[in-house]
């Protein structure tokens, strides 16, 4: 037996011979309840070594159920623990290494495997699990919480019992037999939020709660499924099955999973695993200026120039957003282009010279004497098939199949493996940065290549997983090259809302959606998948908006890292004074946005709610947004943290519209709200406990 953590987390191992090696018990520091399934901590599959039971699971292989311990380490530094598990099968000799790495304080770990072939044959391997493990209590107690996401409709949760869902009763006992389905999330191509999150959990009835995410800008798959002895749960990045990849081992040669991630929570249901898993991410992400800033971004794209700036259109609205209280001002796409269609023809990154005849230098200058950061957007990994730089480079610098460049919506895609790729965008953004001064990078990601390449690599699924550390790399490059450049992540929104890109940049865009109606679920959804600090909502309000709408439309990005556009050049001096009061409202409380734990006290945001909410709960202040979307004008929140506290509730914004009243019982800790004229409406409060 193994038992290995600190003060916020415990994790035992059973290491039993000739039994598999399991997880007994995953805890916030406390001794808990052992699992009862046989669930390996790890599986592998191989073309001569599949599963023990047929199934299409990563559960239950041959030889997960073989490998023995083998010896461990620990180690501990500067309040950082390691654990270092060695694993062997006898059979086909391949050993695995499992390292798990904790911060001290926070009850979750990141895990990677890396298997090595010590036998005398190459061996393929067709999928390797991150981490595995087995979840204790009957699959009676227990909900799963997974979110489906698309382009415009990002996040969208859903909380069920884990009977409807990924274990339904078979009567396994009868059968003597595990279960052979379960709920698999599983995300293709280079999108890799696009269709599911990376992120899931599971909630039990007691308050325990686990949640975890798949680190890998690529395809990955995590599963949860009902065996004899139990719940499991099992993490990877990609497989044969899903992914076409494969990667032949040479004898002495080693892979490594993509990182993974599980944060544990001993009580407080969904909230208590929130805050575990959101203390993590912040062990996770790199050292950066922009994390103690937080400055208010602006950006000229959505429902704006939409794509299409001028020197004329952009200096009005550079003096607006400075006198609305931004602090980074950035210039979103068509910069680069002298026409109309630039679509396919993207890649050089070089200024326009018809939009901007004076230089765009005239522009970001003006950005800059009016006290703000200038931004730029960027697209770096695309070649427009009518751009002039896709002759210039090799073909051998493009993700290629069958030998052919991969086409995605008239573009061409860089394979960043490739020296002259990588060499092409250290240009490029080294030019921006140095020649420009530009302090913020955008960078979109528009298109989606499918499966991969298979340009010098036996599997297309292999080639893109070098391609997507590759990508990694370059991104590490940028930091030591330019290590105040703040760069925000966005793929047609958040269609690559994942930890191995956001450990490394410091936003992310929640969404492409234009309708700021709907905008509310995606932003209050967002920090279950995101930091708080790094969950960029557009907040877009616009002069033919009413007073109550603009309130609307200004308080989805508050409760996160506030991204503002529209077209404050047109409004009215009333109108000006609203936007100026919410930036001035968000720069006061961004500090304790940026140390604050999610709740969500009318429950995940449903797509169609007539009412939703997101709370910030930073040390004694409780920050809550609310947003009325339709009927009936009143709707109940739960507080239960708040449970007993005699509560001052203060209106942050907007303060000169209508109140709206509000009941709060202390002994249930529920807060009841009150509405006030038609909808739409929103409010941002903070709730104080008084002091005695």
């Amino acid at each position: 037996m193994i038992t290995w953590g600190h003060r916020a987390l415990r994790l035992v191992i059973d290491t039993t011979a000739g039994e598999p090696v399991t997880v007994r018990s995953l805890t916030a520091g406390a001794e808990g309840p052992p699992a009862r399934s046989g669930q390996p901590i790890a599986e592998l599959i191989t073309p001569g070594q599949g599963r023990a039971q047929v199934s299409q699971r990563f559960a239950g292989t041959a030889i997960g159920r073989r490998l023995a311990h083998a010896g461990h380490t620990r180690h501990e530094a500067d309040g950082r623990h390691e654990l270092r598990l060695d694993l062997r099968d006898p059979v086909t000799e391949l050993t695995l290494r499992l390292v798990l790495r904790s911060r001290d304080g926070v009850p979750a770990f990141q895990a990677t495997s890396t298997v090595r072939n010590d036998s005398t044959e190459t061996v393929t391997l067709l999928g390797v699990t991150s981490f595995a493990m087995a979840v204790p209590g009957p699959a009676e107690s227990l909900e799963l919480l997974q979110a489906d996401s698309e382009w415009l409709g990002e996040g969208r949760w859903h909380r069920r019992p884990l009977r409807d869902s990924a274990a339904v009763n078979l009567s396994l006992p009868i059968h003597g037999q595990d279960g052979r389905g379960g709920f698999r999330a599983v995300s293709t191509g280079t999108w890799s939020s696009g269709r599911a999150l990376p992120t899931g959990g599971l909630l039990a009835s007691d308050g325990r709660g686990w949640l975890w995410q798949v680190e890998h800008n690529g395809p990955w798959r995590w599963e949860v499924g009902e065996q004899l002895g139990g719940v499991y749960v099992a993490m990877l990045g990609p497989t044969d099955s899903d992914h076409q990849w494969q990667q032949p081992l040479a004898p002495g040669e080693e892979f490594t999973s993509v990182p993974v991630s599980i944060a544990v929570s001993d009580t407080g249901d969904l909230a208590g695993a929130a805050a575990a898993l959101t203390a993590h991410r912040r062990t996770l992400v790199r050292d950066h200026p922009d994390r103690d800033a937080l400055p208010v971004v602006f950006n000229d794209y959505m429902n704006t120039l939409m794509g299409d700036p001028t020197t004329a259109r952009l200096l009005p609205l550079i003096d607006a957003a400075a006198d609305a209280g931004a602090e980074v001002f950035c210039v979103d796409a068509g910069w680069y282009d002298n026409g109309t269609d630039w679509w396919d023809s993207v890649g050089e990154w070089q200024p326009s010279q018809t939009r901007f005849p004076r230089g765009i230098e005239e522009v970001l200058g003006r950005i800059r004497e009016r006290g703000m950061r200038p931004g730029l957007w960027l697209e770096p990994e695309v070649i427009g098939v009518r751009s002039p730089a896709a002759d210039k480079l090799p073909v051998e610098a493009f993700l290629r199949r069958g030998g052919e460049r991969v086409v995605e919506h008239d573009r061409y895609h860089l394979d960043l493996r490739h020296p002259a790729a990588a060499a092409h965008l250290d240009e490029v953004v080294d030019r921006l940065v140095e020649q420009l001064g530009v302090g913020y990078l955008k960078l979109d990601y528009n298109i989606d290549p499918g499966t991969g390449t298979d340009s010098g690599t036996e599997s297309a699924g292999a080639g893109l997983l070098g391609h997507n550390r590759a990508h990694l790399a370059w991104l590490d490059g940028i930091a030591a090259r330019h290590p105040d450049l703040t760069l925000e992540n966005c793929a047609s929104g958040a269609m690559r809302m994942d930890y191995a890109l956001l450990s490394r940049m410091q936003l992310q865009s929640t969404s492409d959606q234009q309708d700021w109606l709907r905008y509310p679920p995606i932003a209050a959804a967002a920090p279950l998948s995101v930091l708080p600090e790094q969950a960029a909502s557009w907040a877009y309000p616009q002069p033919e908006m009413s007073d109550e709408q603009i309130a609307y439309a200004l308080c989805t990005g508050l409760l996160g890292r506030m991204y503002l556009s529209g077209r404050l050049d047109a409004m009215s001096a009333d109108q000006m004074r609203s936007v100026r009061s919410a930036v001035g409202v968000y720069r006061r409380i961004r500090a304790d946005v940026g140390r604050s734990s999610p709740i969500w006290p009318s429950g995940l945001p449903g797509w169609d709610d007539p009412w939703i909410s997101l709370g910030l709960v930073a040390g004694a202040t409780t920050y809550v947004g609310a947003w009325r979307r339709g009927e009936p004008a009143s709707t109940r929140l739960s507080l239960p943290h708040l449970q007993g506290c005699d509560l001052e509730i203060a209106v942050l914004f907007p303060v000169p519209l209508r109140s709206w009243s509000f009941d709060w019982n202390p002994a249930a800790g529920l807060l009841d709200l009150h509405a006030a004229g038609s909808r739409p409406a929103a409010r941002l409060f903070a709730l104080t406990p008084r002091t005695r």
